[in-house]
């Protein structure tokens, strides 16, 4: 990093180091700009938690961690700086940005919000009392816990049809609850799930209740007609979307009603040398290749405006 007005100057601050935000770094360095990117957790974002990643190109057969851990070291071989930091707020100053953190201030020409998404909750009573009692947003991360138990998963996205699959190898049974009748996932792991004696669909179907003593015991789900069961399950994995990491910086950056951020599909935003890429952007298809793609698309567009 330069020194400007007293403070480190760096090129490009992204923000976030899922695979967004690594590719990003990846093509901003090759384009030989100074790159930091800040994390306020581990690197990867929410792929880590894919045991089996099928639908990227070349990689058949991959893990999210692993994919993660590549993508990574990639963007720290090519010179990419880190600090695990969580970023609270960006100033724009015009010709340069500033990145305020828990640790202190960072300088840059522009930055690249690629900050993902977290879980979103069922709003069910009880429900933060039972974490890690019982109730997870993490199948590969707490599945091993209810080894040969009965579970469910609530959602129809294919984050939850990929959790049901992974628990239907490790649990005895895996009930599927989903809203609707239809799941919005892809249709090839549905099929897989139809396959597996294990797994029972609930569909058309809500949880409403939870019922615990000092872990979760069981749980009731309420139908579109009212009517009401009660499924005995020792875990309920939740898998209801994911809520966009951008209120931090709704200063600089335009949000939808659902909080994702506004672009065109060059990642711009309304404030010049501001970019966006990956899952917290608004957009059609929030799948791993088009997180990736956003990633180069927005430090390409970056190295443009640094060089305007």
């Amino acid at each position: 990093m330069k020194r400007f007005w007293g403070k480190a100057m760096t090129d490009i601050i992204i923000i976030g180091a899922g695979p967004a935000g690594l590719t990003a770094a990846i093509y901003a360095r090759r384009a030989a700009k100074g790159v930091l990117v800040l994390e306020a957790m581990s690197y990867g974002g929410q792929i880590i938690n894919t045991p089996h990643i099928e639908n990227y190109p070349v990689a058949a057969h991959i893990s999210g961690f692993d994919f993660a851990t590549k993508v990574y070291e990639q963007a720290k071989a090519l010179g990419a700086e880190f600090k695990f930091e969580k970023a609270l707020e960006i100033i724009d100053n015009g010709g340069s940005k500033t990145v305020v953190t828990a640790k202190g201030e960072y300088e840059a020409r522009a930055v690249i919000i690629a900050t993902g998404s977290r879980s979103r909750k069922l709003s069910v009573e009880g429900e933060d009392k039972l974490i890690g009692r019982g109730i997870s947003y993490c199948a590969t991360c707490d599945g091993a816990f209810f080894r040969n138990k009965t579970v469910a998963v609530a959602g129809g996205g294919n984050t939850a049809l990929e959790d049901a699959l992974y628990l239907a190898d490790i649990a005895e049974k895996v009930y599927l609850i989903h809203r609707r009748e239809e799941f919005r996932g892809e249709q090839s792991t549905v099929q897989k799930l139809k396959e597996r004696a294990n797994v029972e669909f609930v569909l058309n179907s809500r949880v409403t209740k939870l019922n615990a003593d000092k872990r979760l015991q069981s749980i009731e789900v309420t139908d579109n007609q009212g009517n009401v069961r009660t499924l005995e399950v020792s875990g309920l994995f939740v898998a209801v979307g994911r809520i966009p990491e951008n209120q931090s910086f709704s200063s600089v950056i335009e949000l939808d009603e659902a909080g994702y951020a506004a672009s065109a599909e060059n990642c711009r935003t309304k404030t010049e040398g501001v970019f966006v890429a990956g899952d917290n952007r608004a957009k059609e298809v929030r799948q791993l290749v088009t997180a990736t793609a956003d990633g180069a698309v927005a430090a390409t567009e970056a190295v443009k405006y640094i060089n305007s």
